[in-house]
């Protein structure tokens, strides 16, 4: 094993935590012993034995973003983050098991566990996500229609905003894996109607609508392009603007700004049969197999073969910013 210490030149310090996997379902004491001791390993996706290690100190992390379909794993400890910011991206969707196999019973217990979150951290730290759209002979329309009012009227109370996106075909690993629930086309006539119809429910609720990395211009319809990783919200929950730019490394139309992402794709366990992040048929029970919640990497141990890049961090908040600049 070598250890390398970069040069180059410091990044901004968002977290995202994680589009690889979903750490709070799986991960999350794992993730708390990495707070603990301040630092993550993170392998390279495209280099296997390239690490980099991630200094997780309160005063360069200017805030995570976790991604999960059941953070209740982590809620009881959730004190052990009172040092940094964050808030959450929490998928619920209309599937049942053929969708989504893994998943607890919706209605019972993960509807629930939005509830209490939100209760826990503030509505505006809790993003409802209603995605991918798609669209088969179960999941039709209409379905989507009402399933999405169901859910809308059940959050309402409890968040802001909804962010909704249709499934992506040519996103890596998503053909092998939708092959089960066989498609319906789904012209883009359709997806606009439905999103109207869908920012009707939600405004109705008082909820706003954004939609993640779509070409379509929904603005007429009084739906904005997303900012998942929103450096306009920590600034809004932090009282100073984030100097950050936007994430060149995501498809043109994600309007996100830079994170460093210590998850590690083909890790989630909860199987969806939309997903991207697990790409490799079978590999997540493998990987979960090899996890150990003290290592400083998601899965497996450092090898004699790694090399560890010591990533240059530091914080980017401008605290000069006064706060009618919000």
């Amino acid at each position: 094993m070598d250890f390398i210490t970069a040069k180059e030149a410091a990044e901004h310090m968002i977290i995202s935590a994680s589009r690889r996997t979903d750490i709070p379902s799986y991960y999350s004491d794992w993730f708390y012993n990495r707070i603990k001791e301040g630092f993550v390993l993170a392998r390279n996706p495209m280099n296997f034995h390239r690490i980099s290690r991630i200094n997780l100190a309160p005063e360069v992390v200017d805030g995570i973003v976790f991604w999960t379909k059941n953070p209740l794993p982590m809620l009881d400890r959730l004190g052990e983050l009172k040092d940094y910011m964050y808030y959450f991206q929490f998928t619920i969707t209309s599937y049942g098991k053929d969708v989504e196999p893994n998943l607890p019973n919706k209605p019972d217990v993960i509807i629930s566990a939005f509830k209490k979150l939100s209760e826990m951290i503030g509505v505006d730290r809790v993003i409802w996500r209603y995605d991918p759209i798609l669209i088969n002979a179960k999941y039709s329309m209409e379905y989507h229609v009402e399933a999405f009012e169901k859910i809308a009227k059940e959050l309402r109370d409890y968040t802001r905003k909804v962010t909704v996106s249709f499934i992506d075909e040519n996103y890596r690993g998503v053909k092998d894996n939708i092959k089960e629930p066989a498609l319906s086309d789904f012209p883009t006539a359709n997806r606009t109607e439905l999103s109207s119809r869908l920012a009707d429910i939600a405004h109705s609720f008082g909820l706003t609508v954004d939609t993640c990395a779509e070409r379509t211009d929904l603005h007429p319809y009084g739906i904005e392009h997303a900012r998942c990783i929103d450096d306009r919200l920590f600034a809004k929950l932090l009282g100073c603007r984030l100097n950050i730019e936007k994430d060149k490394t995501q498809r043109l139309e994600c309007g996100c700004v830079t994170s460093i992402d210590i998850g590690m794709y083909n890790t989630c366990k909860t199987g969806c049969h939309y997903c991207y992040a697990n790409y490799i048929k079978n590999a997540a029970a493998g990987n979960f197999a090899k996890h150990n919640p003290c290592s400083p990497l998601i899965s497996g141990e450092v090898g004699n073969d790694d090399k560890i890049n010591d990533r240059a961090v530091k914080s980017y908040r401008n605290s000069q910013m006064q706060l009618f600049d919000l």
